[in-house]
């Protein structure tokens, strides 16, 4: 399966045109500003319905205003050569995203991942090493949801509960909050346990594997050895011995006073943690800009090698100036361990040395104030 266009309309500073994208590689060169990144945010837009920048679709809109959309044309096979032509239409009309895929109107976001799933490689995954742990989190959570669709299904539904916690907390500290609030948070708590849990022994199981994969992939193209992913969740579920539930259960009445004075909930999957080491240490902390550039790189080739790994389908894949600041060693290095991919989108300064990275069939655009040749 490959993406044999791409069509856009007031989609930021791109012309609205279609464009053929019928190549194994599809290679985008263009000095910086000209639309190279946005015409893998649209390619992305149809995958994911957001942008992978973090921004509001309001932003992806041509000078901030107006309507947009974005659509792929689907051709080829996938698996076990299930013929799959059709498209993928996603817009935004006053400020209401509308979904189609091959004509029908999507009910929930989480069908495009069954029909077009996507692994975008940019300057944002940065996040996932330096930034924030709620990054992290957001990172494996993509990982698991592109391949789980019943993980995706308890994180929404953990998120829910979550936030109606919160909301009986808050509204007792503001002492605006009528009837019993332990009864309340017994009754929340049987859920908020219950889908927690089922989070916690899912990253739990894909931490140890992602790592199985990731470690080796570090270790080829950085010749630095040993290091792991490690899941540190804010609930301990194996201490008691009598379950995950009962242990989960025990954690989280032993915070209820600390939730209730600071009006929030203070632990569970929310507050989990995900950290690299290095032996035993951490490594990100002493990790320099490109050791931990590199680490964000090879996070996104294990996530899309867990992903052919669990599901038989390769991805599609969005590559955004990843060769740039890769000396020529580890250039190659990383190119020989990508794994296999339906197609691929690579973005380009003018001066890179492109013409030697085509291998097959390859498209070769130039990107010019948002029009490509």
């Amino acid at each position: 399966m490959i993406f044999s266009s791409l069509r856009t309309v007031s989609f930021r500073n791109l012309a609205d045109c279609e464009v053929n994208t019928g190549a194994h590689n599809v290679f985008l060169a263009g000095e910086n500003g000209q639309g190279k990144t946005n015409f893998l945010e649209a390619v992305y837009f149809c995958c994911f319905g957001s942008s992978f920048r973090g921004v509001r679709d309001s932003e992806m809109a041509r000078n901030g205003i107006g309507d947009f959309s974005a659509a792929v044309q689907i051709s080829g096979s996938e698996g076990g050569g299930n013929s799959l032509p059709g498209e993928v239409f996603v817009k935004s009309e006053k400020g209401k995203k509308t979904i189609l895929i091959h004509g029908k109107k999507a009910e929930d976001r989480k069908e495009l991942l069954s029909v077009a799933p996507c692994i975008v490689f940019c300057h944002e995954d940065m996040d996932f090493i330096s930034g924030s742990p709620e990054r992290r989190r957001w990172f494996f959570d993509q990982a698991l949801s592109l391949y789980d669709p019943v993980y995706l299904d308890d994180l929404r539904r953990y998120r829910q509960v979550l936030k109606t916690r919160n909301a009986v907390l808050r509204d007792y500290t503001r002492h605006c909050l009528a009837g019993n609030i332990e009864t309340l948070l017994d009754a929340l708590d049987i859920q908020f346990v219950q889908y927690g849990v089922r989070l916690i022994e899912k990253r739990s199981d894909a931490a140890r594997l992602f790592s199985d994969v990731f470690t080796p992939l570090y270790r080829e193209v950085s010749g630095i050895d040993s290091i792991t992913v490690r899941y540190i969740p804010s609930w301990k579920t194996q201490e008691s011995g009598a379950g995950p539930d009962m242990d989960a259960a025990a954690a989280l009445a032993g915070r209820r006073s600390a939730d209730m004075e600071a009006g929030i909930s203070l632990s569970g999957p929310h507050r989990d943690r995900y950290v690299f080491l290095c032996g035993s240490g951490e490594f990100t902390a002493k990790a320099s800009t490109g050791q931990r550039r590199l680490l964000a790189l090879l996070l996104r080739l294990a996530q899309a090698r867990r992903f052919l790994d669990m599901t038989g389908r390769k991805p599609i894949l969005l590559l955004d100036d990843v060769l740039l600041e890769m000396d020529g060693r580890k250039r190659e290095k990383f190119l020989s361990v990508i794994p296999g991919y339906n197609q691929a989108f690579f973005t380009f300064l003018p001066e890179e040395p492109f013409q030697r990275y085509q291998n097959g069939d390859t498209l070769v655009y130039h990107v010019n104030g948002g029009v490509l040749s």
